[in-house]
């Protein structure tokens, strides 16, 4: 008897679960609270686009004109530099040694200078000798044409050996532009973003993905904003503009136009890989603004609205 009520009783047990469960997984998910509301345009007409901050002299890649191991870094992450400061060295053994023969070939041509003027003018006081003579019968013509002929040797190896001199000091600056070029230096003053090269790696010569170093000018930065091919014809780079900072609309800022690059490029995403590219093709403007008045980093993204003048109200906007 207690089995055949049990049974029952587990089958309307399983099937009340079941409904249970089959009832609250259909229950709608709560919607999750916005981290950070994205941030509205001040204007009734306007184009929007997203911006990355770089350097005023835009960000400038470091690289290196010859190969070699890197012996030394000269900075570090976020130091001011000038133009022209050393920023790594390469390993200059070789080019050093091969200096040191060049000056040895130059001191070696520069005494056949000295020989061959010396040369020069004692050929010249013989033939001279033999012009003076009063009377040339003194001196048989085969004597005379000897000399005549060593003179014009005599200027012949002068030329020569300046000839000489001029080579060899050209390969000596040849050799000292070397070891020049294997001291790295800074093309402009600001300060350095990224180092990403150590003592006793290869410096690799060429296009490289990842810059040795990354530096730029900082005393006051850009905005580089995509604009839509299909706004471009609403763009006008005279018209106000604001920048909010990505994930705090409360950082605003009003920018300044800076010039506007008449090529309309394939998009790139901001990802920060530039083989990254999408479907569109856009106008890039940059902006200005003083650094001090957003707590802003290069390579950080922006939203940014740009007003549009002249234009109905029931024109679309452009979305991010």
């Amino acid at each position: 008897m207690q089995i055949r009520h049990t049974l029952p009783i587990l089958a309307i047990s399983g099937f009340l679960f079941a409904s249970y469960t089959i009832v609250s997984s259909n229950q709608p998910l709560p919607i999750a609270p916005v981290a950070a509301e994205p941030a509205a345009s001040p204007y009734k007409s306007f184009i929007a686009g997203a911006g990355i901050v770089e350097a005023k002299s835009r960000n400038i890649s470091i690289g290196t004109a010859l190969s070699g191991l890197v012996t030394r870094v000269a900075v570090e992450v976020g130091d001011q530099v000038e133009a022209g400061t050393p920023l790594f060295y390469l390993d200059d053994r070789e080019a050093r040694a091969e200096l040191a023969v060049k000056k040895a070939d130059l001191a070696r041509v520069r005494a056949g200078l000295i020989e061959a003027r010396a040369m020069l003018r004692d050929s010249k006081s013989l033939s001279d000798l033999v012009e003076s003579l009063a009377d040339q019968r003194a001196v048989s013509s085969e004597e005379v044409l000897r000399r005549h002929n060593t003179l014009r040797i005599s200027k012949t190896r002068l030329n020569s050996a300046e000839t000489a001199i001029q080579q060899a000091e050209a390969q000596l600056a040849s050799t000292q532009t070397t070891l020049d070029l294997l001291i790295v230096r800074a093309p402009v003053s600001g300060q350095i973003l990224q180092v990403n090269i150590r003592p006793g790696e290869f410096a690799q010569a060429g296009f490289l993905t990842t810059p040795l170093m990354l530096m730029g000018n900082l005393d006051q930065l850009h905005v580089r904003v995509d604009i839509d091919e299909n706004d471009a014809w609403r763009f006008d780079r005279h018209s106000r503009a604001v920048a909010y900072l990505r994930g705090n609309r409360d950082f605003s800022v009003e920018l300044t136009p800076a010039y506007v690059e008449p090529y309309v490029i394939p998009k790139q995403s901001l990802t920060g890989d530039s083989t990254e590219q999408v479907d569109t093709r856009v106008l890039q403007a940059l902006y200005s603004f003083d650094r001090k008045q957003l707590p802003v980093y290069v390579g950080q993204q922006m939203d940014v609205f740009i007003e549009v003048r002249n234009q109905p109200d029931n024109s679309d906007d452009a979305a991010i």
